[in-house]
């Protein structure tokens, strides 16, 4: 197989505990067809090389070209082979375990077909657990069939919300999933509860009451809102809608809709 397929990477992010089962390695792919007013990794979205400027870091040494050293400066997309990314994802190989591995999300790994599914069959060959994070705005069997876990999202159950607050409908993403479950990959749901946006019984309900017709959905999560993405939309000089974070006690109201 060809190793030297890049893709652009915003972050390797090592012992993650939050992107699928055990202890990962997350690779964050550059770039996603959806525009989430709440991304909490906005710049993901584009697939282009962006710079976040943190101006309170400058010192003003006039070596910008240099590169920064402050920190005022962060390049944020890096062309990386299946090789390098490999040799990170092998260094922590050892802490695993039998639950943990790599996770490739983003952005939208299925945006990067090329570079997901080659870096998928590296793991593999590798006996690395292989998770996915994605939008499933499309479907694409072979990769799939290279995961052992697959970790979907179902933002909104309302199409015409879903549009409104995600630049995209549904429709496709819910026949996706449905594609995916006949496959047999164990799947992990998650829905992202956001105020004034999802954050009610009809929806949480409506979601599950679809992911109760499939075999395969080991677990349906509700995530809270987080504004981490507020300060990396100033740092990239983009607008980002505001939303509030939802109570603990919230919460737990809208998880005993959850169940499946």
């Amino acid at each position: 197989m060809l190793t030297n397929i890049q893709a652009s990477i915003t972050e390797i992010q090592r012992f993650s505990i939050n992107d699928g089962p055990g202890i990962r390695t997350t690779v964050f792919l550059k770039g996603c067809p959806l525009s989430c007013a709440w991304c909490h990794n906005p710049e993901c979205i584009s697939f282009e090389p962006q710079i976040l400027r943190y101006p309170e870091k400058c010192v003003r040494c006039g070596r910008c070209s240099e590169g920064c050293y402050t920190g005022a400066q962060v390049v944020c997309g890096r062309m990386m082979t299946i090789d390098e990314v490999m040799e990170e994802i092998l260094r922590d190989r050892t802490y695993y375990g039998k639950d943990g591995g790599v996770t490739v999300s983003g952005g939208e790994p299925l945006a990067h077909r090329e570079f997901t599914l080659a870096l998928l069959k590296k793991c593999r060959e590798s006996g690395i657990c292989a998770a996915m994070e994605s939008s499933m705005y499309r479907f694409d069997g072979e990769i799939l069939a290279n995961l052992d876990v697959l970790m979907a999202d179902i933002k909104v159950f309302d199409n015409d919300t879903h549009i409104k607050y995600t630049g995209v409908g549904n429709t496709e993403i819910l026949q996706n999933i449905k594609k995916a479950d006949g496959m047999g990959i164990p799947m992990i749901v998650r829905t992202p509860v956001v105020v004034g946006v999802n954050d009610n019984e009809e929806n949480i309900s409506a979601t599950a009451q679809f992911l109760r017709s499939l075999k395969n959905v080991v677990k349906y999560e509700l995530l809270p809102y987080h504004p981490m993405g507020i300060s990396k939309a100033l740092a990239l000089g983009i607008e980002y809608q505001k939303f509030e974070t939802p109570s603990v006690r919230r919460m737990e109201e809208l998880k005993r809709y959850a169940d499946l």
